[in-house]
């Protein structure tokens, strides 16, 4: 039995989730998420809770049960709080700023690169040196994040590079004499 899938959703107040023949559609402050069911799991909402069950017995239903339960769950927290990757940049020169629609990262190359903000993120630089990427899909916001990050990821020696701000850079030692 799912550890995960067998606890129901609570709905906060002023989010509304519907079923749309085989989507579920969660709507809040931060806007509205959508999440087409597979044809191994059943959704019920009733007395503002999300009940997923599985349809049958197999591994892929149980697999999915606790899959879309998890998933729900997401949409939910993200259309009534949010999601935020907060990340930091290190090094001589490195810095970011946000200008009109696109991230202007100066990462020690050549030129600077232009990262254009897709829509439903929001991306703030409080400081040159920290991005704050905000988001009510918890998968774009992780993704945008790792995208970021991709362009100079965080070296071993001297820690130079874009890392997530909870992130924990093993450091090596250089050579010896």
């Amino acid at each position: 039995m799912s550890r995960v899938g067998k606890y129901p959703v609570p709905v906060p107040a002023g989010v509304q989730v519907a079923l749309q023949g085989r989507t579920v559609v969660a709507k809040g402050k931060n806007g509205e998420l959508k999440l087409d069911l597979t044809d191994e799991v059943d959704v019920t909402i009733e007395s503002g809770t999300v009940a997923v069950a599985p349809r049958g017995e197999d591994r892929r239903s149980r697999t999915m049960w606790g899959t879309t339960r998890s998933l729900i769950q997401s949409m939910v927290t993200g259309v009534s709080t949010g999601f935020t990757k907060n990340m930091e940049i290190t090094g001589t020169g490195y810095r970011a700023a946000v200008q009109g629609k696109d991230l202007v990262l100066a990462l020690g190359y050549s030129h600077e690169i232009k990262y254009a903000i897709p829509a439903g993120i929001k991306i703030t630089c409080e400081k040159p040196t920290s991005i704050k990427v905000e988001g009510a899909d918890k998968r774009q916001v992780g993704q945008v994040a790792a995208e970021i990050r991709a362009y100079r990821g965080p070296e071993p020696y001297k820690g130079k590079g874009v890392r997530y701000t909870d992130e924990v850079i093993l450091r090596k030692e250089g050579k010896k004499k």
